[in-house]
């Protein structure tokens, strides 16, 4: 099967504070973008990158990462994430068979996650996501009450790379209102499975100015510094 891989990255990333877009912010001198094109190339399972850009960032994007993802599509983010996938979607070659959608921000997610998302679609699964176990005690409220304490041996935390046959993801998106958080989430509301395998604790967002903190720690602490 030939395999693509999606990446969010047209956010602004206002959390993060005022400045470049999220995705084109330095983490040890380089975009997270790059970091984490790198790591989806270095799976080794993905034939082609496709990033949704900051609509008047796509030049620089493409030139950007040419040298790290030579079977390149760049194409100008939507107002939403899933405009955003969408346009990818659509810019895809026939030949794809099977799609990874990954946040850009996660740019620190290991190559192997990417492989073994990979992995599960091509053995058979319609959709598939990375989870891991939730640590933290979990409140449902109304308002400023709580009105239950949910069983957090029931939860998880969901992450990306999400991978997808084809037909499974643009059937979704054809047919589910975009107002998922994620696409496994409209994939959910067509009636189909969605299979979850485990996540890693390096796969997480970079949302707010301490996530960089404790990105640049986790990539100092890594034996070659690179994702």
């Amino acid at each position: 099967m030939t395999t693509a891989c999606i990446l969010v990255a047209a956010g602004r990333g206002d959390r993060l504070g005022q400045g470049v877009p999220k995705a084109l912010r330095l983490l040890a001198g380089e975009p997270m973008l790059v970091h984490a094109a790198r790591a989806a190339v270095a799976s080794g399972v993905i034939d082609l990158v496709a990033v949704a850009a900051p609509p008047d960032e796509a030049d620089d994007v493409r030139d950007l990462l040419k040298p790290h993802a030579p079977d390149l599509v760049v194409v100008a983010g939507g107002a939403t994430r899933a405009k955003s996938v969408a346009a990818c979607l659509a810019e895809l070659p026939p030949s794809v068979d099977v799609v990874l959608v990954h946040d850009a921000a996660r740019c620190l997610t290991p190559a192997a996650l990417f492989a073994a998302v990979a992995g599960a679609v091509t053995d058979g699964a319609d959709a598939v996501v990375p989870v891991l176990p939730v640590a933290d005690t979990v409140k449902q409220v109304d308002g400023e009450v709580v009105v239950a304490t949910l069983d957090r041996s029931e939860l998880r935390a969901v992450q990306t790379p999400q991978g997808f046959r084809r037909g499974v993801l643009e059937r979704a998106h054809s047919t589910v209102a975009a107002d998922a958080t994620d696409d496994a989430g409209m994939v959910e509301r067509t009636g189909l499975a969605v299979r979850v395998i485990p996540g890693h604790e390096e796969a997480f967002k970079v949302t707010r100015p301490l996530d960089l903190v404790l990105a640049e720690a986790v990539l100092a602490g890594r034996t070659d510094g690179r994702a």
